[in-house]
């Protein structure tokens, strides 16, 4: 087995998590290697006895990824994953950490790896691209969702969201969610989304802090198409960001259409904890 394992150098401080579970690993004969899934900015250095490795040349010939971090260093790494079909395990060393697996503590785990004693779940990805003139001019994936928020200076911005070309809503505000049900937990959530089982694959449109009392999130069917549509007469700046990743700005009279993609990721489970646990551990009871 070759596995690769991913830290966030600014979670896992000196990378002893990471050293720790290479040790746990090899003591298995598992061969791994330590990859980062981004360059460390400023003045921040590695151990001088860690050696790393390109991880775009080690992910071709990786059996896992395992990622040591928050969600976010699982969602950094989610396209990486999907594009060579590498199952990811995390392991987390942020504050909620609801697609990580483990915990910090529970690294002793990973022999299970070797024994085989572990699972497979499937995440379905979104696919999000921006139309304008009938011509795409922006394509990316989400894990988690895509995001239209208004910029630093504009009060609200005007939308209207619609499910297979029939309008749902709209309204003005902050902007909009379209989560996955991985996703719905997070930004979602936070902004009066529903929670949803991420097994399912449906598509989850939440407005962000709207101006409209009809304006509800909803949950559709995984064969709609999502298009949000700016408003044409606005010059009001809106951006679109993927997994919160790096923002596009969109003109007025844009579309983008977001729709469930062919491809998955796959989460690594090896404790048994079922999604109801995990919301209950995370997030509180009562």
């Amino acid at each position: 087995m070759k596995v690769i394992l991913s830290p966030n150098p600014y979670r896992d401080k000196g990378l002893r998590a990471v050293r720790e579970a290479q040790r746990i690993l090899e003591k298995d004969g598992v061969e791994s290697s330590i990859c980062l899934p981004f360059r460390p900015e400023g003045s921040y250095e590695l151990p001088p006895e860690v050696q790393v490795s390109d991880i775009l040349q080690e992910a071709p010939k990786a059996d896992m990824l395992i990622c040591f971090g928050g969600d976010g260093t699982i969602l950094h790494s989610a396209k990486l994953a999907a594009q060579y079909d590498i199952p990811i395990l995390g392991v987390n060393m942020g504050s909620v950490g609801f697609m990580a697996e483990l915990e910090h503590g529970e690294l002793k785990l990973l022999h299970r790896l070797v024994e085989g004693k572990y699972t497979y779940e499937k995440r379905r990805l979104m696919d999000v691209r921006v139309m304008r003139d009938n011509r795409t001019i922006f394509q990316d994936v989400a894990l988690n969702d895509a995001t239209i928020t208004k910029g630093a200076v504009a009060r609200v911005i005007d939308l209207i969201v619609y499910g297979d070309r029939v309008k749902i809503t709209e309204f003005s505000g902050d902007g909009v969610i379209v989560a996955t049900p991985t996703g719905s937990t997070a930004y979602s959530m936070s902004a009066g989304g529903p929670i949803v089982e991420p097994t399912a694959e449906n598509l989850i449109v939440t407005p962000i802090c709207a101006h409209a009392l009809q304006a509800k999130s909803f949950v559709l069917a995984p064969e709609r198409v999502v298009a949000v549509r700016t408003s044409r007469q606005s010059r009001k700046t809106a951006y679109l960001s993927a997994d919160g990743g790096r923002a596009f700005r969109l003109s007025g009279g844009d579309v983008v259409e977001l729709s469930n993609s062919d491809r998955y990721i796959r989460l690594v489970r090896l404790t048994g904890r079922n999604f109801y646990e995990i919301v209950s551990q995370k997030l509180g009871r009562g």
